[in-house]
C-alpha cells in the first residue's frame, strides 16, 4: 500500500520502524549465533553440553527480564508514545551489546566474566521486552485497515532478518578468519557492530512519525493493575496463544541449529547454512501469510499452525536425529517453519487488535513477554536438560503439548480482523 495524502509518512515510518526492529533482533540473536564459539570463554568446562547449558541459561535469564521490560516500557509507550518507547528500547540494546563486546574472559577475571555477561543480557532482555510491544503496536496502528496483516507481518520479517544477519555475520567471519582467531577475539566483532548499528537506529527512530491511534487515544490509564483488572480475558488470550507459538518458533529455529550439531552430528558451519537457508524462505513467507490474513481473517492461519504443529513436531525432530543429508535436514526444518508461519506472521496484529489504544502497548507486550519468558526463553535449556537426562524425545512431546494448548485457544477466540479494537480508534 502506497502512502496516501492523509498519511504521506506511513510507508516511511513503517520502513523506519522495521529497520530499527531488525537491528534490535540482530543484537539479541547474535548471542545465540555465537554461543558455540564464546561459551568456553565464560564457562570453561570440558563437557560441550554443559557449556551449552550455561550459555542457554544466560539466554533464558535475558528472557526473564522481558516481562519487566514489557511492563515498564509498555506503560511508557502508552503514556509517552510509541516513538518514545522504540527509542528507549534501542538505547538499552546498544548498551547491552557493547558490554558483551568488551567483557573480559573467565581466564582473565574469573567469575566476574559470566556476571558481566548476565548483566548485558538483562539489559537486552529489558530492551526486547519493550521493543516487541512498541514495534508490534506501532506497525499495527500505522498500517491501513485493509493491509494491517501485511504490514504488521514485517515485525517478524525484521525479527527473522536480525537472526539471519547474525548467522551471515557468523558465516562471513568463519570465511575470513581462522578458527583460532574467531575463538580468541573474533566473536566480539558482531556485538561491537550491533552496538554501533543501534546508535544509528536511535537517530532513525527519533525522526519517525507518531501513530494516529496514539494521538487520538481515549482517556484511560495504562498500568499493570488496569491491564489485568479491566482486560483479564484479553491478557489471558495473549499468554495462551503465545505459549505454543513462541515455543515452536524457538524450537524450530534457535534450538534446531544446535540440535543439528549436538544430536544430528553436522558440523557448525553446515548447520549454520541449513539454518540460514530455511530462515530466509521462512522470512519471505511472512508478508504473504500476513496479506492472506487480510483476506480470510487471522483465525484460519493460527488454527492451521496449531493443527500442523501438533501433528508434525514429533515426527520432524525424531527424523532429524538420524538425518545425514543437509538437504533433507533443510527440508524438514523448512516444513516446521512453514507450519509456524501461521502464528509468526500475524501474532503481532492479533494481539494489537485485542486492546484499546490507551493500554495497547502494555497489553501486547506484558502478557506476551510472560509467556515468552516461560516457554520461549527456556526452550533451549529444557531441550538440553531432556538430552542430558537421557530422554531427548521428551522435549518433542513438550513442544507438541504446548502447541495443543494454543490450538485450543485459537479455536475458542473470535477472529480479531472482524472484531478489531484498532478500527475503533
Amino acid at each position: 500500500m502506497m502512502p496516501d495524502a492523509k498519511h504521506p509518512h506511513r510507508l516511511r515510518s513503517i520502513i523506519g520502524g522495521s529497520a530499527g526492529n531488525l537491528v534490535e533482533w540482530y543484537d539479541w540473536y547474535a548471542y545465540s549465533a555465537f554461543a558455540l564459539i564464546f561459551a568456553p570463554h565464560f564457562f570453561p568446562k570440558s563437557d560441550t553440553t554443559a557449556q551449552l547449558l550455561n550459555t542457554a541459561g544466560v539466554f533464558a535469564v535475558g528472557f526473564l527480564m522481558r516481562p519487566i521490560g514489557g511492563w515498564l516500557m509498555g506503560i511508557y509507550a502508552d503514556r509517552k508514545g510509541r516513538k518514545a518507547g522504540l527509542t528507549l528500547s534501542v538505547t538499552l540494546m546498544c548498551s547491552g551489546s557493547l558490554l558483551i563486546a568488551v567483557s573480559p574472559s573467565y581466564a582473565q577475571v574469573g567469575v566476574l566474566a559470566p556476571v558481566l555477561l548476565v548483566i548485558a543480557r538483562l539489559m537486552q532482555g529489558l530492551s526486547v521486552g519493550g521493543e516487541y510491544g512498541a514495534s508490534a503496536t506501532y506497525l499495527s496502528e500505522m498500517a491501513g485497515k485493509h493491509h494491517r496483516g501485511f504490514y504488521s507481518s514485517f515485525q517478524y520479517v525484521t525479527l527473522i532478518s536480525g537472526q539471519l544477519v547474525a548467522l551471515c555475520v557468523l558465516l562471513l567471519l568463519k570465511a575470513v578468519m581462522s578458527d583460532a582467531a574467531l575463538s580468541a577475539w573474533g566473536w566480539r566483532i558482531p556485538f561491537l557492530v550491533g552496538g554501533v548499528l543501534a546508535v544509528v537506529v536511535f537517530w532513525i527512530r527519533r525522526r519517525i512519525a507518531e501513530t494516529e491511534s496514539f494521538e487520538k487515544k481515549a482517556e484511560g490509564r495504562s498500568s499493570f493493575g488496569a491491564l489485568f483488572r479491566e482486560h483479564p480475558r484479553e491478557a489471558a488470550t495473549v499468554m495462551l496463544l503465545t505459549a505454543g507459538g513462541t515455543l515452536a518458533f524457538y524450537a524450530y529455529s534457535i534450538y534446531l541449529q544446535k540440535f543439528l550439531v549436538n544430536t544430528s552430528g553436522f558440523d557448525v558451519e553446515t548447520a549454520t547454512w541449513i539454518n540460514a537457508a530455511a530462515l530466509f524462505v521462512f522470512m519471505a513467507l511472512q508478508p504473504l501469510a500476513g496479506a492472506l490474513s487480510d483476506r480470510i481473517g487471522r483465525k484460519p492461519l493460527m488454527v492451521a499452525f496449531g493443527v500442523s504443529g501438533v501433528l508434525l513436531t514429533y515426527p520432524i525432530f525424531a527424523t532429524l536425529e538420524s538425518v545425514r543429508s543437509p538437504y533433507t535436514a533443510f527440508g524438514l526444518m523448512l516444513a516446521a517453519l512453514v507450519a509456524v508461519t501461521g502464528y509468526t506472521s500475524i501474532n503481532a496484529v492479533v494481539k494489537a487488535e485485542l486492546f484499546p489504544a490507551h493500554i495497547r502497548a502494555l497489553g501486547v507486550a506484558l502478557p506476551y513477554a510472560i509467556a515468552n519468558a516461560i516457554f520461549g526463553g527456556t526452550a533451549e535449556y529444557v531441550a538440553l536438560w531432556f538430552k542430558q537426562a537421557g530422554w531427548e524425545r521428551g522435549f518433542y512431546w513438550y513442544v507438541t503439548a504446548m502447541i495443543a494448548v494454543s490450538l485450543a485457544t485459537y479455536l475458542k477466540m473470535r477472529d480479531t480482523k472482524a472484531h478489531s479494537r484498532i478500527l475503533e480508534d
